[in-house]
């Protein structure tokens, strides 16, 4: 009994280590401001939006980052800018930076009256003929996703980036998504189909 009091006073240890911290990060974020913004809403559209984003989902993308940086490539997330900037990051890093920018607030966006008629459709009931899930389906009726899943908020977001990854995961040249997800539904779409659902989900609410 004492053991097993002691190897869940250890495990909560470890849990409250790895827990990030909202100042530690701001201290630690100063270098991410030229792409994502002071405030990590991103003005460059290629670039996406941190701000509000899931703690878990931007501390992941850290660690892929830094991870295919130290594989070659073969493992992670592939980004020779973003890895350079990871690789020097220790895990308490990633924490408390995925803390601080998960505690502000995402800039409002819209979403163009052109991109409605696809882009609802889609997000909304996928396409059953071709095998299109909804998007709905993980990211929710709002874009704002489940951080206990993995799943990004996606709600506001700069349709470029968006538009960019959709096409990486199409090409197969980012492939860090659970269970090759991502891939599976944008190898489905077309360019037209991607640009519509880039605009729309940056409107949702």
């Amino acid at each position: 009994m004492k053991k097993l009091a002691l190897i869940l006073t250890l495990l909560a240890s470890c849990s409250a280590w790895a827990q990030g911290d909202v100042e530690a990060g701001k201290a630690k974020a100063a270098t991410c401001a030229a792409c994502h913004g002071a405030d990590g809403n991103s003005i460059m559209a290629q670039y996406p939006k941190i701000a509000g984003q899931h703690a878990g989902y931007l501390e992941k993308q850290l660690k892929d980052f830094k991870l295919a940086m130290s594989t070659g490539g073969k493992q992670g997330r592939n980004d020779p800018v973003m890895g350079g900037m990871a690789m020097p990051l220790s895990e308490q890093d990633m924490a408390d930076l995925a803390a601080y920018f998960s505690s502000l607030p995402i800039s409002d966006n819209t979403t163009p009256e052109s991109a409605i008629a696809i882009g609802q459709t889609l997000y909304r009931a996928g396409d059953a003929e071709r095998g299109i899930a909804a998007c709905t389906a993980c990211h929710g009726p709002r874009g704002n996703g489940t951080s206990l899943s993995g799943f990004p908020k996606i709600s506001g977001q700069n349709a470029e980036y968006v538009k960019l990854q959709l096409e990486k995961f199409r090409a197969g040249d980012r492939s860090n998504d659970m269970n090759a997800m991502m891939r599976a539904v944008a190898a489905k779409l077309t360019d037209k189909e991607i640009a519509a659902l880039s605009q729309y989900v940056g409107g949702l609410h």
